[in-house]
């Protein structure tokens, strides 16, 4: 039995990569189940192919970010304390590691293996901590990226190995028309940059804010940014009234929830039904990338398998699996001039365009889930005989 545990069901990039591979194992042959932190009983994004189980805590909106992480972490490694025997148990993120790590330290089980997906520079010294045992303290871990392979054996002094996302490459590419996806999500006839990932400081919204208000005029009909998802357990409610602030600011007018006004400049629409994310990608023209950090950028993928041209920052986790010119365009971190010129390109140049979505395909069919669980199948066959 293979167990992976993640913190949230929520689409973020640990989740989405935590129910792909338990999926992929499942394909392969495994017998593999899920578990999750579930805030207020709310199930996963979208339907597990394999066999999962929630663990319920109640969501206490007047707690710190501190106590909330702790919490958590408390409330799903009782949870687990009910799980039958596995010979792997692995762990998503800091939290998952967390509850994981005490029921070893209990003589539950034998060992945890960790995938971290990317190290935050925690301000809090209760967040730093959990982050360090959760790199420092598991028996195992893996990488997304050569990037943070290399960033935890000089920071932390450990090794990992390296086994990149995948992305459903079939599911992206057989989407709706362009024309027909605009209309469902009610910007037909408007030139739609998007954003995936919520208003987020590694995200870089305010730079993609300020450089769309510096391209808007060049874009094409009645341009509109669109900035979508954004479930997280961090509070970043300073950073996003910064961004409100920078709106007014440069006279955009900004929709919040999933249509909209037909009058606004930005919409942030929040989480998209799962169904509904293919047609998301086919319903924009240009996809914005502008994070400061990133583990993978599992997003960009998405974009390439759909025809979506991707403008994405310079950050070397990027460069490890795109080419800038060739599959997407590439701007210096937090340089909202540059990233509004390669806006316009990508939005404008129709020969540009094309070349940048053929190519994008080829990278796209290079990650599959299958490879991913290929790998992980000969890391945990290693872990058995390291036993």
């Amino acid at each position: 039995m293979i167990r992976i545990v993640t913190y949230s069901t929520k689409p973020r990039g640990g989740v989405v990569h935590a129910l792909s591979l338990a999926e992929a194992l499942a394909r392969r042959g495994n017998r593999v189940e899920l578990w999750a932190l579930s805030v207020d009983g709310a199930g996963f994004f979208r339907e597990p192919a394999v066999p999962a189980h929630l663990v319920p805590v109640p969501r206490n909106p007047d707690e710190d970010t501190e106590t909330r992480i702790l919490r958590y972490a408390d409330a799903l490694a009782k949870g687990l304390a009910r799980l039958a025997p596995a010979r792997v148990n692995h762990a998503e993120d800091c939290l998952s590691a967390r509850a994981l790590l005490r029921l070893r330290d209990e003589g539950r089980i034998a060992s945890v293996v960790r995938t971290v997906h990317h190290i935050d520079d925690f301000a809090s010294p209760v967040l730093d901590r959990c982050q360090r045992a959760s790199i420092l303290d598991v028996d195992h871990r893996i990488a997304v990226s050569r990037y943070w392979a290399t960033r935890l054996d000089e920071d932390f002094g450990v090794s990992a190995d390296v086994v990149a996302n995948g992305v459903d490459g079939r599911r992206f590419s057989g989407a709706l028309d362009p024309a027909a996806a605009a209309e469902r999500f009610g910007w037909s006839g408007r030139t739609v940059v998007l954003a995936v990932g919520g208003v987020e400081p590694r995200k870089g919204t305010r730079t993609l804010l300020a450089a769309f208000a510096s391209a808007r005029g060049r874009l094409g009909e009645r341009p509109l940014l669109v900035i979508a998802g954004g479930e997280t357990l961090f509070d970043y409610t300073d950073y996003r009234e910064a961004f409100a602030r920078d709106a007014d600011r440069l006279g955009l007018t900004v929709h919040r929830g999933p249509l909209p006004d037909v009058l606004a400049d930005v919409a942030v629409i929040g989480s998209v039904p799962d169904p509904d994310l293919p047609a998301l990608y086919r319903a924009a023209d240009t996809l914005a990338f502008p994070s400061t950090r990133e583990g993978f950028g599992l997003v960009v993928l998405e974009a390439l398998a759909s025809d979506l041209p991707a403008v994405v920052s310079d950050l070397p986790v990027l460069g490890e699996f795109l080419t800038a010119g060739q599959d997407c365009l590439m701007v210096p971190v937090d340089d909202a001039e540059a990233l509004a010129s390669a806006l316009v390109r990508a939005t404008r140049d129709r020969a540009l365009r094309a070349r940048l979505a053929r190519a994008g395909r080829r990278t796209a069919r290079r990650h599959t889930w299958e490879a991913a669980a290929e790998r992980h199948e000969a890391i945990y066959a290693g872990l058995r005989a390291a036993a």
